[in-house]
């Protein structure tokens, strides 16, 4: 019975969510609190359990690195950015296009997409405007930019922060596995953007000089400030890219780096905390205890059960297997909740396919790791399928909107929907050769 309550809540909860007729925290929350009440999972194991409760990793790295953007927003250092980089392209706005792109994957890689797309894509509508283009095919390009950026590292998209705490993964794990295919995969979309846009994107001398009139330095708004946000900013990414030999999660990497920030700046805490973005915190809370007590009544185990049985126990099948549906399901709902119910299932088929092994030594496992490396590379690139695969396209296509330029579900899917085939093909192609080949 506890099993069909937790799926029956379950269900409904991810049906309001991935629908957005509910606000997604709110839906979330309900959903673990129903959980709670019912008795199906214990407050004891939703709060303090490794297995079935919150990922504290994931809460407290999240609003660590939500604490060091707030403060380093005040500067002026993304608009300086964007500016800078359309005078470099000296007005051209294909060039501006494929700089801003770069900025825009660079900038998602070591701080998160969401966050990068809030900065840089105001500033890329001043610039269109300024050169009276059409500024769709730049905030596409951008979400799309983001999403494989954001695929190269622990930190540059939510599904990876949740694949590392789970799977007790390295910040160098995801540098050295991830990083080049995602480099490969950003290569090839800059020159297939370059074929496409090539003839589409003109404009007159006279608006090319308009941009470069613009001042950048007049965007930054607090020069000693912004010194202090470059400084522990480098030691959070040192921090990062060390915390293995440090013996430090991620997550105390990035709280060591707010609270210095916070010492440096001077800045208020009720100021900056107040801007953190809690209702994305909450929806992790909410999502973490419902999939909790899907483990918990043993839905998740039958899951990976089935997926074993499918692929036959084939690893090599089974990587694109979950590459390849990860890809589609997060091309049609978020991959935040997508990934908090994979998680377990990865780990539980760890379990399945080898009994005697546990801890890191079973998740880490040289034929299951490639299963990790797949999950989190269809999680983040199928985010680029559609107008709601990711946070991110969702944020932008609602400031679009607001500054009256709509992004319909139709023309971001003429984008997406062929590049995330695309990509994932290279994807594929790259965990075969490097798993399983040599």
């Amino acid at each position: 019975m506890s099993s069909f309550l937790a799926l029956l809540i379950f269900s409904f909860a991810y049906f309001f969510i991935a629908t957005e007729r509910v606000n997604k925290t709110v839906a979330a929350l309900v959903g673990a609190t129903l959980l709670l009440l019912l008795g199906i999972v214990e407050q004891q194991e939703a709060f303090f359990s490794e297995e079935t409760g919150i990922d504290y990793n994931v809460i407290f790295l999240l609003i660590g690195m939500m604490v060091i953007v707030n403060i380093t927003l005040k500067t002026g250092l993304f608009q300086w950015l964007a500016i800078r980089s359309a005078k470099i392209a000296r007005g051209e706005p294909l060039l501006i296009m494929i700089i801003l792109s770069m900025v825009t994957a660079v900038a998602s890689a070591f701080l998160d997409n969401v966050t990068t797309v809030l900065l840089i894509a105001p500033v890329t509508i001043l610039i269109s405007q300024a050169l009276k283009i059409d500024p769709v095919p730049l905030l596409i390009m951008e979400i799309l930019s983001s999403n494989i950026g954001g695929t190269a590292t622990l930190v540059g998209d939510p599904p990876n922060i949740m694949i590392a705490s789970k799977a007790q993964l390295s910040f160098m794990d995801f540098i050295s596995n991830l990083a080049p295919v995602a480099i490969i995969i950003m290569a090839a979309f800059l020159a297939g953007a370059w074929l496409i846009f090539r003839k589409h994107l003109c404009v007159s001398d006279a608006r090319r000089q308009i941009i470069m009139q613009m001042d950048e330095n007049e965007a930054i708004t607090d020069p000693p400030l912004l010194r202090r946000c470059l400084l522990v900013l480098a030691l959070t990414i040192a921090g990062f890219l060390l915390h293995g030999p440090l013996q430090l999660e991620p997550a105390t990497i990035a709280l060591a780096g707010a609270a210095l920030l916070f010492l440096l700046s001077g800045e208020s805490p009720h100021e900056i905390l107040r801007d953190v973005e809690w209702p994305t915190i909450f929806f992790f809370i909410g999502l973490f205890i419902m999939v909790g007590a899907l483990v918990k009544t043993g839905l998740i185990s039958q899951l990976s059960a089935a997926v074993i049985s499918l692929t036959n126990g084939n690893m090599l099948a089974t990587s694109m297997f979950v590459m390849w549906f990860s890809a589609f399901a997060s091309a049609i709902i978020d991959n935040i909740p997508y990934v908090a119910t994979m998680n377990p299932l990865v780990t539980d088929m760890g379990r399945e396919l080898w009994p005697g092994l546990q801890g890191t030594e079973l998740l880490h496992n040289p034929e299951l790791l490639p299963v990790w490396w797949s999950l989190a590379l269809g999680a983040c690139l199928g985010g680029n399928g559609t107008l709601v695969g990711a946070s991110a396209n969702v944020i932008t296509a609602g400031m679009s909107e607001r500054d009256g330029y709509p992004i319909t579900f139709g023309r971001f899917l003429k984008f997406g929907a062929p590049l995330t085939v695309a990509s994932v093909l290279i994807a594929s192609l790259y965990v075969w050769l490097r798993y399983y080949v040599f």
